[in-house]
């Protein structure tokens, strides 16, 4: 039974120490109104005995001052309950308090039965009798949630009569006596019964409490694990995609040296390794930029079905070299999406249909439902269980993969898929039936035929443009290969580990840079911001500039985002890295030819 008892209180655990509290804090918080309407009965029930001329003005004066000092002793103690610091609160003092003055409050209207009227006829001892049960009937709500301060008001109210009246010679006295015990025994029942609801429903708002807390403290922890995860990713990543970074560029400075047949063999296996490990990196990369936020998305209107065509007849050739069939139906519908991205979405799930599918093909097509358009990808593949078709969007999981084939990729293309839905607002299903086959689908917004537009992407210009580049990079191979590399493509390079030296090696040269290309995180803290703006600063001239990178930490990533400048991510393609460059410098000899 949830009953507290005072000299118990030390021996408490801290959650029924809790309870307790809770116990105290209500009988508080309801105690003012209960008081206050007990004491105004009180008076009432004096007034009108005196007037009807049953008991004497001095007695009956007496009994309700000493309920309404009760009350003003409970309203009284509530208030200094109330302004008291919480701490204080715990002090057993204020429970026990309370009930010594339920117990006086009680006494006074057990007498009332007694005192008042004792030769009334039956009728006006009953009008006392009947208040009396009234102000102890509803002090079960104010007073049952602490069982001791109800008990003591409620037992010394009501037993006097009952027990007096067994004495009397009146038939009808004695059934009220027997009637009111009947009703004392139904009301510390009902009280009791209060008291288990009462401490049943703060025992339950303790445990959704601590659950809360613990879920926070989970949630915490598994965030806690994500950013340290991440941090090893970015800072592997990093270390990592240096020597592969250097090996694409030695590879293609083998390029133009004149060497046996075998070697160019040779040089196309590096080079597929090297393009290898960038995709196995590029997938962490996307991975901790979506996670960093810093993926813009650019919506543009436009057809989806030459969208979709282009994109199957891209993996057609890989779906042929298995024997599969894969179409694609048309669609005119025009969409408002970002299309690169939804691309990176499309053709992963293309992708992996062609992989895990053994037999039979692959269909792509649309579906208009309302304003929205359902992009589906059908295949006749392996399938999916009920149970994996939550754990396959998560990182590293590769259910159809369990001897960890790399050629099947890191497990990281449907958590990058999910991901760039989210961003996309694009919702993403699944339906699967394991030996029959899946269906992916992605639904984006529709857009009207008017909101297409006439812009072409522009091409990087394919002529070179001699200039003369700087390069600053505090990995002494990686400045070895550039310089080997830039030079082969015919321009004039300088290299430097950091922004200082590059300005004291540039010192003696009367010409100015006409590019700047910078490692993002170089030595001693320097960054590659910082050595491109000294350079400009030290020119006052907005030199072009390009940023590489091999850090995935996103708030790196966010950092490098916001400085405006060309960002390339480690390892780079030497054909990437050459369409980069002429694009900057011819668009900066454009705008000096117009100024």
């Amino acid at each position: 039974m949830p009953m507290l008892v005072p000299y118990r209180w030390m021996r408490l655990t801290p959650t029924e120490e809790r309870l307790r509290r809770e116990q105290v804090d209500a009988i508080f918080r309801a105690v003012i109104p209960g008081v206050t309407a007990a004491a105004l009965a009180a008076v009432v029930l004096g007034v009108f005995l005196v007037r009807l001329g049953e008991a004497g003005p001095t007695v009956a004066g007496g009994w309700a001052t000493a309920i309404a000092v009760c009350a003003i002793c409970h309203v009284t103690l509530a208030l200094a309950y109330r302004r008291s610091p919480p701490a204080t609160r715990a002090e057993k003092v204020w429970p026990l308090v309370f009930t010594l003055f339920a117990l006086a409050e009680g006494v006074a209207w057990g007498l009332a039965s007694v005192v008042l009227t004792p030769d009334a006829a039956f009728d006006v001892r009953f009008l006392a009798v009947a208040v009396t049960i009234g102000v102890t009937a509803g002090a079960i709500p104010a007073f049952s949630p602490y069982l001791p301060a109800y008990f003591a008001l409620f037992l010394p109210a009501t037993l006097p009569y009952a027990l007096t009246s067994l004495r009397e010679d009146t038939a009808v006295e004695q059934a009220s006596s027997a009637l009111m015990l009947i009703f004392v025994v139904a009301m510390v029942l009902l009280g009791i019964l209060s008291n288990r609801a009462f401490s049943e429903t703060i025992r339950l708002r303790l445990q959704t409490e601590a659950l809360a807390a613990d879920l926070r403290r989970q949630k915490e922890i598994a965030e806690a694990a994500s950013r340290a995860k991440s941090s090893f990713l970015a800072a592997a990543s990093h270390d990592l995609r240096q020597p592969v970074h250097a090996l694409g560029l030695f590879a293609g400075a083998l390029r133009r040296i004149d060497l046996p047949e075998e070697a160019y063999v040779l040089v196309d296996r590096i080079e597929d390794s090297a393009a290898a490990m960038d995709g196995l990196f590029t997938a962490i990369l996307d991975i901790s930029r979506l996670d960093a936020g810093v993926v813009e998305v650019r919506n543009q209107a436009f057809r989806i079905g030459p969208y979709l065509d282009r994109l199957c007849k891209d993996l057609a050739v890989e779906a042929e070299a298995k024997g599969l069939r894969l179409r694609c139906r048309p669609c005119p519908i025009v969409v408002d999406t970002d299309p690169i991205l939804l691309e990176r979405v499309l053709r992963n799930l293309v992708s992996n249909a062609v992989r895990y599918t053994l037999r039979g093909g692959i269909l792509v097509g649309c579906r208009r439902r309302a304003d929205r358009l359902a992009i589906q990808i059908w295949d006749t593949g392996i399938g999916i269980a009920p149970e994996d078709m939550d754990r396959i969007f998560q990182e590293y999981v590769q259910v159809g993969n369990p001897e960890r084939d790399r050629t099947k990729g890191l497990g990281l293309g449907l958590a990058i898929v999910r991901r760039i839905c989210n961003v996309l607002k694009a919702p993403l299903g699944l339906r699967s039936c394991p030996g029959r086959g899946s269906c992916f689908e992605v639904s984006v917004p529709c857009a009207n035929e008017a909101a297409l537009t006439d812009g072409t992407r522009q091409d990087p210009p394919g002529a070179f443009i001699p200039a003369f580049v700087v390069v600053i990079d505090d990995e002494a191979p990686i400045r070895e290969a550039m310089e080997q590399l830039l030079a082969g493509w015919g321009y004039e390079v300088v290299t430097a580990s950091s922004g200082i030296e590059a300005i004291e090696l540039l010192a003696s040269r009367p010409t100015r840079p006409d590019l700047i290309i910078s490692d993002y995180r170089l030595r001693d803290g320097e960054t590659g911001i910082a050595a491109i703006e000294n350079l400009r600063s030290e020119y006052n001239v907005t030199i072009p500039a390009l940023l590489v990178t091999g850090d995935t930490a996103p708030d790196r990533l966010a950092e490098a985002e916001a400085s405006n400048l060309l960002l390339l991510h480690k390892p780079v393609p030497n054909s990437r890295l050459r369409a980069a460059m002429l694009n900057l410098i011819a668009h900066a000899q454009k705008s000096e030819d117009d100024d």
